[in-house]
């Protein structure tokens, strides 16, 4: 199938973005790097009146770091984050979570800010940015806004972002020295989206205690799923295999999954629980290692 007609407006500057948007009146869509975005234009599952590109925008394109966060603009191509020096050492769970995120080809075309605008509840982007308590900053004709990741994510394909708004960059904090990280995910194939995927994050403190836990869920709600109970679970305990497996059915329990053609809410729910057992245990002895040290 064909896109159905539209416009095609080329932004020069990100007030001149926010104006086409404004002209379009909600009907317009953002092209960043159009990996999500043009299939669902050639099916027709989304028919827009205008596209907006910001492909011509190279102030949306940079890795900053500014103190206690990392900054990145939102036409970041996904692969230059994932190969960022500096976000490897800052923020390791996050190109730990891109190594998953399609293929390389995809992820040279596709855009940071793109995939988290796009909100797909079961795409790496939005839950590692859930886990990592990222800041949304996003621009419009009322001037800029700052979202929490606790507030971006709305639903299926929704986030805080208004129709006549784009986000521009996202402010992720810096991981602490320490923390061990890990990602489980199953999928059919390699570069699928994830059935379900488990990202996770711990660090210990100097008495052997878990310092901070951090724990999301994609394919598993219609939103990333941030399992608090079972984080408060973990935090300020010994770490052992009785916990681990606690905590992992704490994270079973917070996944809201639907039935679909491709497995059972209840096959998704069964799954985090594994995955999350996984991932937890992946981490441990890392972290263990490290406070040794």
């Amino acid at each position: 199938m064909k896109p159905a007609p539209l416009h095609y407006r080329r932004a020069g500057s990100i007030d001149h973005a926010v104006e086409l948007l404004v002209a379009e009146d909600g009907d317009a869509k953002i092209l960043a790097g159009g990996q999500s975005l043009v299939p669902l234009l050639s099916m027709r599952l989304a028919q827009p009146t205008a596209l907006v590109d910001l492909g011509g925008l190279p102030e949306l394109s940079y890795i900053r770091d500014t103190g206690d966060s990392v900054e990145i603009g939102a036409m970041t191509r996904t692969r230059e984050v994932e190969t960022s020096p500096l976000i490897g050492q800052a923020i390791p769970l996050l190109p730990a979570a891109l190594r998953y995120s399609g293929h390389v080809t995809i992820r040279n075309r596709g855009t940071l800010g793109g995939s988290a605008a796009h909100a797909d509840p079961a795409g790496e982007v939005p839950s590692v940015l859930r886990a990592l308590d990222a800041q949304f900053v996003v621009a419009g004709p009322r001037g800029q806004r700052t979202v929490a990741a606790a507030d971006w994510f709305h639903g299926f394909l929704l986030s805080a972002v208004e129709p006549d708004e784009l986000l521009v960059a996202i402010q992720v904090p810096k991981q602490q020295p320490g923390t061990g990280v890990a990602v489980e995910e199953f999928a059919r194939r390699h570069g699928d989206f994830a059935l379900v995927a488990v990202f996770g994050a711990l660090r210990l403190d100097p008495a052997g205690l878990i310092a901070e836990a951090r724990l999301t869920v994609a394919g598993a709600g219609s939103v990333p799923i941030r399992a608090d109970a079972a984080e408060q679970m973990l935090t300020g305990q010994t770490p052992g295999a009785e916990l681990i497996h606690a905590a992992a059915s704490a994270v079973a329990e917070a996944t809201e999954p639907g039935d679909d053609i491709h497995a059972p809410a209840e096959y998704r729910r069964t799954l985090s629980q594994v995955l999350a057992r996984r991932c937890l245990d992946r981490i441990l002895p890392s972290i263990e290692r490290s406070a040794a040290a």
